[in-house]
Formats: structure tokens, C-alpha cells, sequence
């Protein structure tokens, strides 16, 4: 996260004005005006005013139009982030609640995460969103071809999270059902308990030193096998109706089509999924700094998880109006992704 130091040296009162300010627009979603903040200080309207326009010198305060309260800006609002919000960590209960919706035995990984997914969007009040691993990331179990016609078949990748995957491939003519299994067995058997990632390029290799004794067809079998799974993950999104439940959003309907549109895009999940690689740990996108969903003024939460090799396969977030109850929602979205990468550990 931006720090933002030369804003740092705020005095007591106006950290105090600011604050107020900040944590009354994240709870109500209105401006707060001079007087109101007086009788919560206890010193004159007029002493209020002056520190409401120093605080909007600053950058750090609007006023909407003729209202004569104030909001924060974009900036008030990273600079309350970094340098005053105390983030808080989830009490036993709620981590306990938290596991107990997401950690059910019989789930597939796909289901678990949807319900990461829409635990998040209840959680949150905004849209819960999850970026899948490509199938690239997974742990493969089994992999075989079946014959649809003289000239397609189909690939059957099953991960080690028990997920299911068809493909529909091109083959050459003269390909056999026997060729077919030989090059099941011999892909099942090089990617039993690894990726596909990890492994393309030395199963590529080894067709290529073997070439003499690896039939041609069942080589060009098992590269379009390869080929056939690498594709991107996929974005599940949770809890869209409830961006249209922020009285801003109301007010500017166009901003949230765009948004809806763009979480429908492929180009969305290999942004989300760059971002979430370039991260530690939990990372947030205010209003504008947000260029993913570039210029709608949402705010993005967003959270890695990693997989058997220890490496970031996915991503885990939220999506909502600027005014989020960041507090509580940074912590929640941090151990979710902790919950996600231990049960795709427990289940390679």
C-alpha cells in the first residue's frame, strides 16, 4: 500500500476531524457537516470549518456540490487506509463461522470456491469475487482421450480437487482407440500429482529426444492434449445485485454497467490474476487508483492464494463502492485466501 508521509503530520484535531469524517461516510455514505462535528468536539462550528479547508487543501476532502458537509476524496480515503485505519483480526467466533461455510469435506474445489466467493459478497455487502486457477495450475489425477469421430476427440482432465474438465480436440486421420489410451497412460503417468505448468515443457522435451520411438500420432496426440488445457481461469462473481444497493451507485447507473461488463471479461481475470501475483498479501485499489475496473469508482480488495508448489495460483476479493467497511473486510478477505490455499494443500 501507498504511504502517503507528507500528509502524516496532520495535528491531533484535524486526525481527529478526519477520522470522524472518514468513519461517518463509511457507515452512512453522507457528507457531515461544520455543525454536526462541533458538538462531537465540542469547540465551535467556525474552528471546524477552518480545519474542514485545510483538510480540503490537502486533497483529502470534497464537498459535493452545494452541501456544505464533506466527503473524503479518493486520496483521504488511501490516506486513512495507510496511515489511521487500525485494522482489526477476526475473533474466534467469526473465523470459526467463516471456516464452517467454506470448509465442507465433500466439497469440490470449484464449489468451495463459490462459497468463498459468496460468504465474501454476505460478508461485505458488495460483490465477492474469486479468480479459479487456469487448469494449467492444477494437479492433475487422470487424463485420458475418447474417440468422437475420425477426426475429433475428446480430453478428459480430472485434477487432484476432483474437478471434472472436457476439451474437444482435432486428431489426425489414423489415430486408433489403442493410440488413444497409450497416450492417456503416458500423460496420466508423467502429470500424476503435478501441473501441467510445471511439466509441458519436459514432457515437450521428451517427445522430441524419444521421437524415434514414440509413434508420430501419439505425439501429436499428447502436445494437443497439453495444449488443449492451458487455458485462463475463470472469475466467479457473487453478489452483483449488491452494487446496485450503494445510493452513489443509484445516481450513476452507467458507472456500474461498465463495471458489470468488465467482470464479465476474460481480459478482467488476467488482469485481477497479474495484480494478485505481484502481491504479498491482501492489496487495495481505491476509487480511481483502481485500473482494473478503470475509472468507475469502485473500490477493489484483493487477496493471493497459492497452491501445492507454494506459488500464487488464483485470487480472492471484493469489489464495492469506495465507502467499504475496510476494517473488517481486510482481514475476512486474508484469511479466506489462507483457507483456500490449505485446502488445495490438503487435497493434492
Amino acid at each position: 500500500m501507498t504511504q502517503h508521509h507528507d500528509f502524516l503530520d496532520l495535528d491531533e484535531r484535524a486526525r481527529k476531524v478526519f477520522r470522524h469524517i472518514v468513519e461517518s461516510y463509511i457507515s452512512y455514505g453522507e457528507p457531515v457537516g461544520s455543525r454536526t462535528l462541533s458538538k462531537s468536539f465540542d469547540v465551535s462550528p467556525a474552528t471546524i470549518r477552518n480545519v474542514m479547508a485545510d483538510l480540503e487543501e490537502l486533497g483529502l476532502l470534497q464537498a459535493p456540490h452545494i452541501s456544505a458537509g464533506r466527503l473524503p476524496t479518493d486520496l483521504g480515503l488511501r490516506y486513512f487506509v495507510d496511515g489511521i485505519l487500525e485494522i482489526g483480526t477476526l475473533g474466534d467466533t467469526e473465523r470459526a463461522a467463516i471456516e464452517e461455510e467454506c470448509i465442507d469435506a465433500n466439497l469440490s474445489m470449484s464449489s468451495i470456491l463459490e462459497q468463498a466467493s459468496t460468504t465474501l459478497s454476505g460478508l461485505s455487502a458488495c460483490a465477492g469475487l474469486v479468480v479459479a486457477p487456469t487448469h494449467a495450475e492444477k494437479t492433475i489425477r487422470h487424463i485420458e482421450f475418447v474417440p468422437l469421430s475420425q477426426e475429433k476427440s475428446m480430453v478428459i482432465l480430472v485434477s487432484d480437487d476432483g474437478t471434472v474438465e472436457n476439451r474437444i480436440i482435432d486428431t489426425l486421420p489414423g489415430i486408433t482407440p489403442d493410440i488413444l489410451r497409450q497416450a492417456g497412460a503416458f500423460l496420466s503417468e508423467k502429470l500424476h500429482g503435478r501441473t501441467i505448468a510445471n511439466m509441458r515443457e519436459n514432457i515437450l522435451q521428451e517427445l522430441e529426444v524419444r521421437q524415434h520411438e514414440i509413434d508420430k500420432l501419439m505425439g501429436s496426440l499428447v502436445e494437443a492434449g497439453l495444449a488443449a488445457q492451458l487455458g485462463d481461469g475463470k472469475l466467479i462473481v457473487r453478489g452483483r445485485s449488491q452494487l446496485l444497493q450503494d445510493p452513489e451507485a443509484l445516481k450513476n447507473l452507467e458507472r456500474v454497467k461498465d463495471l458489470m461488463e468488465q467482470l464479465e471479461s476474460q481480459e478482467t481475470v488476467s488482469k485481477l490474476l497479474a495484480e494478485a501475483s505481484n502481491a504479498e498479501g491482501v492489496k487495495i485499489y481505491i476509487g480511481s487508483e483502481n485500473s482494473i475496473f478503470e475509472g468507475n469508482g469502485h473500490s477493489l480488495i484483493l487477496s493471493p492464494y497459492r497452491g501445492t508448489q507454494d506459488n500464487i495460483v488464483g485470487a480472492i476479493g471484493v469489489i464495492g463502492p469506495t465507502r467499504l467497511n475496510y476494517a473488517k473486510i481486510i482481514p475476512s478477505i486474508d484469511f479466506m485466501a489462507e483457507i483456500i490455499s490449505r485446502r488445495i494443500k490438503s487435497l493434492s
